[in-house]
């Protein structure tokens, strides 16, 4: 809140000025995590078309008696419980990330110190400061002794900024060095880091076109129920003239089959699967589609700071200058890095560079600031020794200074190492100075950041530079790790606001430096405007709005909670490298599962096809007045039907390897071949049961038999299907294809389970109609299938092929 109150002075508030606040609500309640609630997350998982259309027919197989033919119910719970247990997984992993990595401020109240809970924090609070003490709300700085604040996670500038007193902090930023307090101004949800988190609070899934595509062929279906069920309904109560239990049983024998249910199940199995992996690698997936977002990404937004480069810096060379030894200096740099007790990114460098001092005793120090630019030593007789920017120690005109200049404009930080004339804590130092070396320092690039990009660059995928530090150093790395376009970074000072001039700038742009929060969240905006998909990757608060509006939000597990809660995939070991897994993870389920959706969809259509065709001619009996047809299945004959050649070989082939690319259309490119051969199956099955029906007053054998017949016309065609699903093969496909073919012998010869599943395939003529029925089937979908791939050019390679190796 930003109503400001009368404290106590320096001594902090009073503990019943504290309590009056917190009557007055005047407290930090930032809600912990904008996340799903485990209540939110079961919600969506249970209460799923598919559920609710298995939910319905599996009450009315119970209200009929018989519950073996309810087996189907199952999947309701295994739909559900996949997804549940998935995302609760990644709410708790964050809810803990977030717990480890909660600041604890330290605030002065009654004139004592007390660390407490952010939460905690009200209005006026005064917040003590130290060396890597994060700011929990904003306010006003009371007390600054050399105070210097980092504020990358808000702003993207990677230098430290120095904070006099009176001057603002935000919420997000941490000390680098020094100490102080400040005064609480806005806390709650009116903190800059708040209002961040909060606009970006509203929990989106991430788009996937699986889903949405799986979806809308549940839409359809769902509409084919309808007149389905009606025209199985008036069939087995009216045509048939059967009882309500059989009738009912068979209504649902018809119409279950026409649910892919599997699908939803196999595409969520094989999205947890891919997850599962992914965590091995230290890749936490909120949600389970996220990853096929990534595979289908054209675009990826790199920030600069923590992505690309390590926080830190790295020692690229020293430059010594006339009338000095090298050795002198290094022996320099290395005392003063070794004795600086809290070593800036810079200083960090250098004594990682050089390693241990020469063990020079120190007589006086003077502190790095952002004020003065310099930091010192002094050591008796081997001198004193400054540190610090170029341009403010050298004379301007000097040719070290050129020198410094021409370096420090290719991105490199230059450093200055110097003697004075007078201890460093000398009231009028640094007094006279004599250059002795420029000290080249160099952003640390992450070690598998090239062959990341590499990576993406022959997969077609752009990248696209963006951050909040300067210009300059940000086209340095970018030329350093050879990306295209990186020697002529863009300051985002100078980008169009128009949404379409900007998207112009970033179809031929690739580095951009200088970005405001606001603007990396309307680059995302311009580039989805032009069609592409865009993954955003960050860590800091100053990324959240973008990393929300981006196709998939990838944060890193050092970075604030706030990132971490609004992307789809955490990188909990902070590396770039991780994403090309996660890209091949995304392809190897999108070709996967659109492999095993033409088993399933296959299904729904020859189950919709025959009912249908049973329907009507059970309306026709009454029209023309001939003997009317029962549907042919029980339940437990379609659940069977859908074991070896859907179920158990989807399962397999979900998990297989594919490294297919993305591609776009798989609604019209999986029913092209689920059609042509849900058709054939349909009607040679309806063909094959026709054959074999003796009536309505046929004995119980002979609907046995009825049923049976139609069961191996339709399995054997469904099992070629799953033949040619499963090309190219390999020898584990071939195993697969000779077990399925195995078990339904197993099953239609076994004495037990003929008379458990009401199989009867004694009758000769009925089941060599049944063969020859199955055989010209099986010519059709052959022929089916090379007539779709011919086409529409996919060869003979109907569906993404996967390569050789094991499930």
């Amino acid at each position: 809140m930003s109503i400001s109150v009368q404290v106590s002075g320096t001594t902090g508030l009073t503990t019943a000025e504290v309590e009056q606040r917190r009557r007055d609500g005047l407290t930090n309640d930032v809600p912990d995590r904008a996340s799903r609630s485990v209540r939110d997350i079961i919600r969506a998982n249970v209460f799923t078309r598919i559920n609710a259309i298995l939910g319905v027919l599996f009450i009315l197989v119970l209200a009929s008696g018989s519950i073996i033919d309810g087996m189907f119910g199952l999947l309701i719970v295994a739909n559900s419980a996949v997804g549940i247990i998935q995302e609760v997984r990644a709410k708790r992993t964050l809810d803990q990330l977030a717990i480890v990595s909660q600041a604890k401020p330290t605030v002065r109240r009654d004139g004592k110190s007390l660390q407490v809970a952010p939460r905690e924090v009200v209005l006026d609070d005064l917040i003590e400061l130290g060396p890597g003490d994060q700011i929990v709300v904003d306010g006003v700085t009371e007390e600054s002794a050399l105070l210097e604040v980092d504020e990358s996670l808000l702003t993207g500038e990677a230098d430290p900024v120095d904070k006099q007193v009176g001057s603002e902090v935000m919420s997000g930023s941490y000390v680098v060095s020094g100490s102080g307090a400040y005064r609480a101004t806005k806390v709650g949800r009116d903190a800059y880091a708040a209002r961040l988190a909060e606009e970006a609070s509203k929990f989106t899934l991430v788009k996937s076109e699986l889903r949405s595509g799986i979806d809308t062929i549940l839409k359809v279906i769902t509409y084919l129920l309808i007149p389905a069920g009606l025209l199985s309904i008036y069939n087995q109560l009216v045509s048939s003239k059967e009882s309500w239990q059989p009738a009912v049983t068979g209504m649902v024998a018809a119409l279950v089959p026409m649910v892919p249910e599997g699908l939803v199940l196999m595409t969520s199995v094989a999205f947890a699967v891919g997850v599962v992996r992914l965590g091995r690698r230290k890749c936490l997936v909120q949600e389970l589609p996220a990853i096929e977002g990534l595979a289908r990404v054209d675009v990826v937004c790199a920030d600069k700071t923590g992505t690309l480069t390590e926080n830190g810096m790295r020692l690229s060379g020293i430059k010594t200058l006339t009338g000095f030894e090298d050795t002198e200096v290094r022996q320099a740099l290395a005392a003063s890095a070794a004795d600086d007790p809290r070593p800036n990114a810079s200083v960090q460098a250098i004594a990682e560079g050089l390693g241990d001092g020469p063990g020079w005793r120190q007589t006086a120090v003077a502190p790095f600031s952002s004020a003065k630019k310099w930091s010192g030593s002094s050591y008796g007789t081997y001198g004193d020794w400054l540190l610090g920017a170029p341009d403010v120690l050298l004379d301007p005109d000097s040719e070290d200074a050129r020198v410094a200049e021409e370096l420090g404009s290719s991105g490199l930080r230059i450093l200055l190492l110097a003697r004075s004339d007078r201890p460093v804590d000398a009231p009028d130092a640094p007094g006279i100075v004599r250059p002795a070396a420029l000290v080249v320092l160099e952003q640390k690039i992450r070690p598998d950041a090239r062959e990341t990009l590499e990576y993406f660059a022959d997969q077609d995928v752009s990248i696209k530079v963006i951050s909040g530090d300067n210009a300059v150093s940000v086209g340095a790395v970018a030329t350093s790790l050879e990306l295209p376009g990186g020697d002529h970074a863009v300051d985002a000072r100078r980008l169009p606001e128009d949404r379409e001039q900007l998207a112009d700038v970033l179809e031929h742009e690739t580095t951009f430096g200088r970005v405001r929060p606001d603007q990396k969240r309307a680059m995302v905006a311009a580039l989805q405007s032009r069609g592409h998909t865009v993954a955003m990757t960050g860590d800091g608060v100053n990324d959240v709005l973008a990393l929300k509006d981006s196709d998939i939000g990838v944060a890193m597990g050092s970075g604030s909670p706030a990132t971490r809660a609004v992307a789809q995939i955490v990188l909990l070991d902070n590396k770039f490298a991780t994403l090309p897994y996660v890209v091949g993870e995304g392809r190897r389920v999108i070709g996967n599962i659109e492999r095993v959706s033409n088993l399933f969809l296959t299904k729904t259509v020859y189950s919709v096809l025959l009912a249908f065709l049973v329907g009507l001619a059970g309306v026709g009996s009454q029209i023309f007045d001939y003997e009317p047809i029962a549907y042919p299945f029980l339940p437990r004959h379609v659940t069977i039907a859908a074991w070896f050649t859907i179920g158990i070989p989807a399962f397999i082939l979900s998990l297989a390897p594919n490294n297919e690319r993305a591609r776009t259309g798989f609604v019209g490119r999986v029913m092209r071949l689920a059609i042509p051969s849900g058709v054939v199956i349909g009607v040679a099955t309806f063909v094959a049961y026709l054959i074999a029906y003796a009536g309505p007053n046929a004995t119980e054998d002979q609907k046995v038999q009825a049923g049976t017949t139609a069961l191996i016309t339709l399995i054997m065609i469904a099992v070629w299907v799953l033949a040619i699903v499963a090309r190219p093969y390999v020898w584990w496909k071939v195993v697969l294809i000779s077990a399925s073919i195995a078990a339904y012998v197993f099953l239609f010869t076994v004495p037990f389970t003929r008379e458990f599943f009401k199989l009867d395939p004694s009758n000769v003529r009925l089941t060599t109609a049944a063969f020859i029925c199955g055989a010209v089937g099986i010519v059709l979908v052959e022929a089916a299938w090379w007539i779709s791939a011919a086409l529409h050019g996919e060869q003979r390679r109907l569906i993404p092929a996967s390569p050789g190796g094991s499930a």
